[in-house]
């Protein structure tokens, strides 16, 4: 008897203790998952080219902005605060505000009246106080500055020089110049700002980490809105687009954000962060999410292993990146980074979906945007619109540079497989977001209808977003976009894990509902029941897994879609559906890339166009559902497949910018027919990998 009543008593505490982790789960839990929207990726007024636009704003104001509350953005007023009101539509579910870790000290030491070296030239500069006579001062001591004088003397000398000191965006442009010099490694730390050991850096970008932390965890609230600590590491020697974004599971993070400046090559900040973090024993778990692919010439998505000699030490380094870097931004402001047709080494049919949102000034040359500027007195980034097939090699230059396929998250992602063959570990297994990139402040803030720019006093006017020469932003940006994660609740530790194991998707803005399922044996009236989820989970795996080991009465795998159109609000309903897609990438024979695009489910009726004068998209599905099996399956080769669905036209943000001027204070842009006027919005799956 006493055994009996020893094993109910702990029978009865194994009750209470489910009751009691059930008790600790949110109202909404489901096992199911549910969908959450977040953006990963925002800048405030603690990043060095924010603050140079005139934001204002810090973290905590970003978090109360994804949260739905107001927030003021330039142009300030005469005493220096913000003017203009912006607001979500909808509020997020969760967000990361991850301003740059590099000049994070210095910016502070700059802007803080208090700072011993408030006064000095350096932060005069910085805070555009010195006008031309600082650049000149400045060109003179620099590394970077003497190489830029020959460019510039002559339009230094110009009639134009005069007024674009006068002009904020101008300023702005030379003071981040001069920061992006320290940022990307051209110069050493200011030992003006600084000091000779860097402490005096060191030190204040700690004291804007802890504040940055405490907006994070105030803004916090678990099963309501979930916000991340992180921050970005923002590398680009040469010119070729390094960053990622770090974000950490809970608060304990290291002492210091690990910046460029500090580990100077990817798998340094991969060292780094585990030495400070995931092997610390305090509890620390990070990852890191590259973004901008499509501006880093071959080098963010290319086989990165630091100096690692063999085969087993570049095993080595691709299981760290693989457990540091599950994830990839595929679209923000800067453009998508899907595809691009015609790219050196990719076999397969033309993809027309792969012409959206390319980070370029649209319509034009390099040679005409340099006949332009040169013109009109004016300096331009370039563009990436007549830039050169890097080929096989990589490339240096950014945008500037030449363009190559791994620019690009779908030939990655086949790259990845041609790792593993080689070395037993995928490097590149990715799982896909999106996020905005803003500089505002202003997570979320997606909607075409309603933009409000992302780069301060450069793009807040629409006239200035639609001169397609004056970066940052023009003509050439958008808006960005969202993730969405499937959860089983709004917690940092559910929200955390799902983009661990990557069942995430990116969207383009749209709040569109998207699953993706593998398995050996979907039937065919699986999408038909309300248990879809349910059955669908039983037999096979969600975007960012790996199918099951194929049973060897099976010919091929088969995939289940399912997608819902973006309510919208009442006043701006989202678009329909038009379609759904399965997207495969594989090896060929030869070593080239093989892709292939098939349609799963399309709108029944795909014949209406769009009103460019009302803006009112065509019909389509508020739902898209099928089961798809793979006509060209080889059992013999690894594949990866991801989901695509895309919305019906819509108008661009730029043409509904165009709408709000009078016709006579519309500029080129709006008649140019190279800038889209109508786009058709989209949703990436993260990915579902095949391995014999």
């Amino acid at each position: 008897m006493q055994r009996f009543r020893r094993i109910w008593t702990v029978f009865g505490l194994v009750l209470l203790a489910g009751a009691a982790r059930a008790g600790d789960r949110c109202p909404d839990w489901g096992a199911d998952r549910n969908l959450y929207w977040g953006d990963l990726h925002v800048h405030t007024a603690f990043s060095f080219d924010a603050n140079s636009w005139d934001v204002r704003a810090l973290p905590p104001d970003a978090y109360r902005f994804a949260r739905g509350e107001p927030l003021l953005l330039p142009p300030l007023d005469a005493e220096g605060r913000p003017t203009r009101p912006i607001q979500l539509e909808r509020p997020l579910d969760f967000a990361a505000v991850t301003d740059h870790a590099e000049l994070m000290g210095e910016l502070w030491l700059c802007v803080d009246p208090g700072s011993e070296v408030h006064g000095s030239g350096e932060c005069r500069f910085a805070r555009g106080e010195a006008g031309l006579a600082g650049f000149a001062a400045w060109s003179a001591s620099s590394p970077l500055g003497r190489n830029l004088v020959a460019p510039v003397i002559g339009w230094l000398r110009g009639p134009t020089a005069a007024r674009a000191f006068r002009d904020p965006g101008y300023a702005a442009a030379l003071r981040v110049m001069r920061w992006l010099a320290v940022k990307n490694g051209s110069e050493p730390r200011s030992a003006e700002l600084c000091g000779a050991d860097g402490a005096r850096c060191l030190d204040a970008a700690a004291s804007v980490w802890a504040r940055t932390q405490a907006a994070a965890n105030r803004a916090l609230e678990p099963c309501s809105f979930t916000a991340f600590n992180a921050y970005e590491y923002s590398g680009a020697p040469g010119g070729s687009n390094l960053h990622r974004n770090v974000i950490f599971r809970g608060e304990a993070v290291p002492a210091h954000p690990i910046s460029f400046v500090e580990a100077r090559r990817p798998d340094l900040l991969w060292r780094e962060l585990v030495d400070q973090c995931l092997d610390a024993g305090t509890g620390c778990d990070a990852l890191a999410i590259p973004h901008n692919p499509n501006r880093s010439n071959g080098r963010l998505l290319g086989p990165e292993y630091g100096g690692a000699t063999g085969a087993a030490e570049q095993a080595q380094l691709a299981a760290l990146r693989q457990r540091l870097e599950p994830l990839v931004e595929i679209s923000q402001h800067k453009g998508d980074s899907e595809c691009r047709n015609g790219m050196f080494g990719v076999v397969g049919a033309e993809d027309e979906l792969c012409d959206y949102e390319k980070y370029r000034l649209i319509g034009k040359t390099r040679d005409a945007i340099a006949s332009d500027a040169r013109a009109a007195g004016d300096i331009v980034e370039d563009s990436s619109a007549s830039a050169a097939d890097c080929g096989a090699e990589s490339g240096r230059g950014g945008f500037a540079g030449c363009g190559h396929r791994r620019d690009y998250v779908r030939y990655a992602l086949v790259e990845g497989l041609a790792e593993e063959e080689r070395l037993g570990v995928n490097p590149l297994k990715l799982g896909i977001i999106a996020s905005t990139d803003a500089h505002n402040a202003n997570p979320g803030d997606v909607e075409e209808y309603s933009f409000d720019g992302n780069f301060g006093t450069q793009d807040g006017d629409p006239r200035l977003r639609l001169v397609s020469n004056r970066p940052p932003g023009g003509i050439q940006s958008n808006p960005g976009g969202l993730v969405a994660v499937w959860a089983e609740e709004n917690t940092r530790d559910a929200i955390f894990e799902a983009l661990r194991r990557r069942e995430t998707y990116g969207t383009s803005g749209p709040r569109m509902a998207l699953r993706f399922f593998g398995a050996w044996d979907y039937p065919d009236d699986l999408c038909g029941g309300s248990d879809f989820v349910a059955r669908a989970s039983a037999s096979g795996v969600p975007m960012g897994g790996d199918l099951p080991k194929r049973p060897s009465d099976s010919t091929s795998p088969s995939f289940a879609l399912w997608a819902a159109r973006d309510p919208g609000t009442p006043e701006h309903p989202g678009a329909d559906l038009e379609r759904i897609q399965v997207v495969k990438g594989w090896v060929g024979a030869g070593g080239e890339i093989r892709q292939a695009v098939y349609d799963v489910a399309t709108s029944r009726d795909l014949s209406d166009e769009i009103s460019l004068e009302t803006c009112q998209s065509p019909p389509g599905e508020a739902q898209l559902c099928r089961i798809f099996r793979d006509p060209d399956f080889d059992p013999g080769a690894r594949a990866v497949y991801y989901a695509r669905a895309v919305e019906r036209p819509a108008c661009r943000y730029s043409w509904r910018d165009c709408q709000k001027l009078p016709d006579a204070e519309r500029p080129e842009t709006c008649g140019d027919p190279s800038i889209p006027r109508a786009i058709r919005e989209r949703a990436w799956s993260s990915p579902i990998w095949y391995t014999p």
